[in-house]
């Protein structure tokens, strides 16, 4: 209780704290304006797949979603599906503006988050509330980094939605949930985004020394010895927190046998989804211990083009689940650096681009931002 009490304190003087002296790149989430540009051109050529997924984005739901904000969010009820829809909306729509410099699309991005900006609170009382501030705060954050060139967002409004940032969000970010570390994780992204959208420096760091620190408890490497690192939540038991692997290799995470690759898909891409923001911000977490990231990435790819888990877990049976959420990773690790990673390569281009869904909570329109070639 005393931990929990220190960490909420220091959250509260972070929600104060003045401006950053650090110089935030903007935009600078997890989109650049170089990258932006990048697509933009691809779409403006016809090229592919750039325009079938810009295609997609136009002809989504999204694209036309009207606000539904409200003024406090019950993660345990409607609220949360209006709010998560709401947030992929924004960034759908800001994407659109941007790529074709139509406002209607700008104004209705705009209106979504100005349409949450009188948010005081989540009120489910539970770490649903974290996961669920982790979903949206990612993706609104990124839409409002992106709207930063938007001539139609009064500057009263963006300054009226950073104040709800910190307010409504900054209390749920702040304290590490003890649930599985995908929620942790999708935490550190919102962070992250909001930090930079807000220019909080403070905030920023304190979701880099997250990062740090999970990544070890959640992506096992043989070099780490015996067992992962310990973390609070665990309840020191290393062997039930990570669902009793069979066998500990390169490239295991801590949710891999929880359910076989599901939510290890979600931390596995809000951990890539946090390296990209502090990339662009100059801070190279990419680079600390790439083996983490690319283990995780290809162990996984190969369980799931095999259809096993090989021999890692009791259930043999990889999930399912497939979102679009391995682009961020494959483009710097493959395209910036040059690294060979062929089982992200092959199961992007026959599991991903034929059949993932393009929104799902946080993990939102890689294929198309992300895709280099």
């Amino acid at each position: 209780m005393l931990r929990l009490l220190s960490a909420l304190c220091f959250a509260q003087a972070l929600i104060g704290s003045q401006a950053s002296a650090m110089n935030f790149v903007h935009p600078g989430s997890l989109h650049s304006q170089a990258e932006l540009d990048f697509v933009k051109a691809r779409i403006n050529e016809r090229a592919q797949p750039w325009t079938a997924e810009f295609e997609r984005l136009r002809d989504s739901g999204f694209a036309t979603r009207q606000p539904q904000g409200r003024t406090r969010i019950n993660s345990q009820s409607e609220d949360a599906s209006a709010s998560r829809d709401d947030s992929i909306a924004a960034i759908t729509q800001a994407l659109l503006w941007y790529f074709t410099d139509e406002r209607h699309y700008g104004n209705g991005a705009v209106a979504i988050l100005n349409s949450w900006a009188d948010l005081k609170a989540f009120t489910a009382g539970s770490d649903q509330d974290k996961l669920q501030a982790g979903w949206v705060g990612a993706n609104m954050a990124a839409a409002a980094e992106i709207l930063r060139g938007f001539s139609g967002w009064k500057p009263a409004d963006n300054a009226k939605l950073q104040a709800m940032f910190k307010r409504a969000f900054y209390p749920q970010l702040m304290v590490a949930s003890s649930w599985n570390g995908n929620v942790d994780l999708t935490q550190i992204e919102a962070l992250l985004s909001i930090a930079v959208f807000v220019e909080d420096e403070a905030a920023f760091e304190l979701g880099i020394e997250r990062l740090r620190k999970r990544r070890v408890a959640y992506f096992y490497l043989v070099s780490d010895g015996e067992s992962p690192a310990s973390i609070e939540g665990d309840g020191g038991e290393i062997e039930a927190f990570w669902s009793h692997p069979k066998k500990w290799i390169d490239g295991i995470t801590q949710e891999t046998c929880r359910d076989n690759g599901h939510h290890a898909q979600f931390g596995l891409a809000s951990a890539l989804h946090a390296a990209e923001i502090a990339w662009h911000q100059g801070v190279d977490v990419y680079a600390e211990n790439p083996l983490r990231y690319t283990a995780a990435m290809e162990l996984m790819a190969k369980q799931f083009l095999s259809g096993s888990m090989q021999g890692v877990c009791d259930n043999d049976s990889p999930s399912n689940s497939r979102f679009d959420s391995w682009q961020i990773g494959y483009n710097h690790y493959h395209h910036r650096l040059g690294m060979d990673l062929p089982w992200t390569k092959e199961l992007i281009a026959k599991q991903i681009l034929p059949g993932a869904p393009r929104a799902v909570n946080n993990l939102a329109y890689e294929t198309l931002t992300h895709t280099r070639r």
